[in-house]
């Protein structure tokens, strides 16, 4: 069974703001160890922009992969290969 289109976007927004927690740790660790001088507000803007692009590109992949997959089990259904 596949995900309907809201569960897709539901499922995304919640993995991407698990990521954007652990990527702004990340960012409060490594960006000074590289010396990159980022207020706090710098590194959630930064953060902010990757994680639109980050939700944008996982529905975006969920929607064509659902699709291909259904496409693939109609065939399959058809006996078509």
């Amino acid at each position: 069974m596949s995900q309907s289109k809201i569960e897709s976007l539901i499922e995304t927004i919640i993995n991407t703001a698990i990521g954007f927690l652990a990527a702004l740790a990340s960012q409060l660790i490594v960006f000074p160890m590289v010396g990159i001088d980022a207020s706090i507000s710098t590194n959630l803007e930064i953060g902010a922009w990757f994680t639109v692009i980050s939700v944008v590109r996982g529905y975006v992949i969920r929607r064509w992969f659902n699709a291909r997959l259904r496409l693939a089990a109609k065939r399959l259904a058809e006996g078509v290969r």
